[in-house]
């Protein structure tokens, strides 16, 4: 989370101190851990009567299983469609209407299955007579829903930026409340947490299937992306998109968002930071009040799938109706690496908006490219992942004389060591980024509960900024050695269809 938090382009500001010591600091937090293991973290901040809230689930598409991908996304979906009490007419019919839609859906797979068998003969009409069952059964089912429900509440009692999103190592539901709304946030968020009833299941799989045609199948630059992940991870699931694979969330099953959830979403996986006008005490007796109905549960284990090493580099290529992209991205270790701040360093030097190193030379003065990023982690940082590279070529250039310019810069950082002023900068922005961040009641709330759950104890944000002032100019030469390095590299890129095909997209290998 903390690399998302980085990525905006900001311009320098200069730093003021972070407006009190940690140690002071300190003072307007507090921190308890319900019996059931639900974690929270309260921020004292007066300044508005308002109350912002993040509640940070710590499984993602990482952790969907095999034949599942993007089952975390799925019911991320589902936590907003209410629960017993909110979102429906009559919960005793809805329920037994949704099971009925179960039992329904179960036959007409069934048949389908025995269709495709090839020892199976089933009459086509058998099958085209359990698609109207299921149908009607499931508008049976959404007879009993008040649509939106859980989303009209909020609004109506001043609730602003309500949303969530899925990465590939958590989950995040956050939004804003007047602080005299406090009670009804823990009253909704504890109970789509406890009883989340999982209404219209099929129709929002056909919204997650929309999402994912739309953000990869539609997009080059979300084919490429694909491709790049699904080449440069052989085994771990990092390679898989949060949205997940096409064929799996077609035939997602309410059984499996079931699981999934019973698994991942029980109390000690979730971490909840409040931050804004609040007064701890009552924050503490509402939590008890209402999230300590929560029964506990046994934690997830971590993925046990270990990349093997990579020993050569590999190439991806996707073709499209569209300008040229290049991605290149490198092997680099977790978050919990000592080199992880440095890498931050080190991307923001390469590529660190206009006074990065690729934006200067092969935009600016060469007009090589229209654009020239990195990101120090990608896709996510609780396993080891990649260090990212993305070039944008500009007109009547091409991809392989951006890539060769990109490497030679990467070269001359391995071996020229640089400024102690460009890095200083570098420094400087990075805090900048982070500190800007934490001025709102949301971003502070979100970036305690990511620190807390990455590395065990939110201090880490204080700690951190002075970490930068540590690193120097050795050190981000030494992570260019060690980390850029061609063996580890993966590389994807588009080219357009030849003349005859024209009207095609397809994705291969070279």
């Amino acid at each position: 989370m903390k690399k998302l938090f980085r990525t905006a382009l900001i311009a320098a500001v200069p730093l003021l101190a972070f407006a009190q010591s940690l140690k002071d600091f300190e003072k307007r937090v507090t921190e308890f851990t319900l019996p059931n293991g639900m974690h929270f973290i309260v921020v004292e901040r007066h300044d508005a009567p308002v109350v912002s809230f993040h509640s940070y689930v710590n499984a993602g598409s990482v952790d969907d299983p095999s034949g599942e991908t993007g089952i975390a996304h799925m019911f991320e979906h589902m936590a907003f469609k209410g629960t017993e009490s909110i979102g429906t007419r009559n919960y005793p019919a809805e329920k037994a209407a949704l099971e009925n839609v179960e039992r329904v859906y179960d036959r007409f797979q069934q048949l389908q299955r025995k269709a495709a068998d090839q020892h199976g003969e089933v009459d086509p009409k058998q099958i085209e007579a359990a698609a109207a069952e299921l149908e009607k059964a499931i508008e049976k089912a959404n007879s009993y829903e008040i649509p939106n429900e859980y989303d009209r509440i909020v609004e109506a009692n001043g609730g602003v930026g309500m949303n969530a999103s899925t990465s590939e190592d958590s989950t995040n539901y956050y939004y804003s409340f007047p602080s005299n709304r406090l009670e009804l946030w823990f009253l909704l968020e504890s109970q789509r947490f406890l009883a989340p009833v999982f209404r219209e299941f099929y129709k929002e799989r056909d919204v997650v299937r929309e999402e994912r045609r739309m953000r990869v199948e539609s997009s080059p630059q979300g084919q490429m992306i694909e491709a790049l992940m699904s080449t440069a991870f052989a085994a771990h699931p990092y390679k898989n998109m949060p949205g997940g694979w096409a064929s799996d969330i077609e035939n997602f099953r309410l059984s499996e968002a079931v699981k999934f959830y019973k698994t991942y979403y029980v109390p000690g996986n979730i971490t909840i930071g409040i931050a804004g006008d609040v007064n701890p005490a009552e924050a503490r007796r509402l939590a008890t009040k209402y999230f300590g109905m929560i029964p506990p549960g046994p934690l997830p284990s971590p993925v046990r799938t270990v990349e093997p090493p990579q020993r050569g580099e590999k190439r991806v290529q996707v073709i499209a109706q569209t300008e040229p992209y290049v991605a290149m991205a490198y092997k680099r270790p977790d978050q919990n690496s000592k080199d992880d701040l440095v890498l931050d360093v080190l991307a923001e030097v390469l590529a660190g908006g206009r006074t990065g190193l690729l934006y200067t030379e092969l935009v600016r003065d060469k007009q090589m490219a229209l654009g020239a990023f990195a990101q120090s982690t990608f896709p996510g940082g609780k396993y080891p992942s990649l260090f990212l590279f993305y070039l944008v070529p500009n007109r009547g250039r091409t991809l392989e004389e951006n890539e060769k310019a990109c490497y030679e810069i990467i070269e001359r950082v391995k071996t020229k060591k640089l400024d102690e002023e460009t890095i200083n900068r570098v420094k400087t922005k990075l805090r900048a980024q982070l500190i800007r961040k934490l001025d709102s009641n949301s971003g502070l709330a979100g970036e305690l509960t990511a620190y807390h759950v990455a590395y065990g104890d939110w201090r880490r944000l204080f700690t951190e900024l002075d970490e930068y002032n540590k690193i120097t100019a050795d050190d981000v030469m030494r992570a260019a050695k060690t980390y850029l390095v061609p063996e580890t590299r993966t590389v994807a890129y588009t080219t357009t269809p030849p003349a005859s095909e024209k009207n095609t997209s397809e994705a291969g290998h070279d």
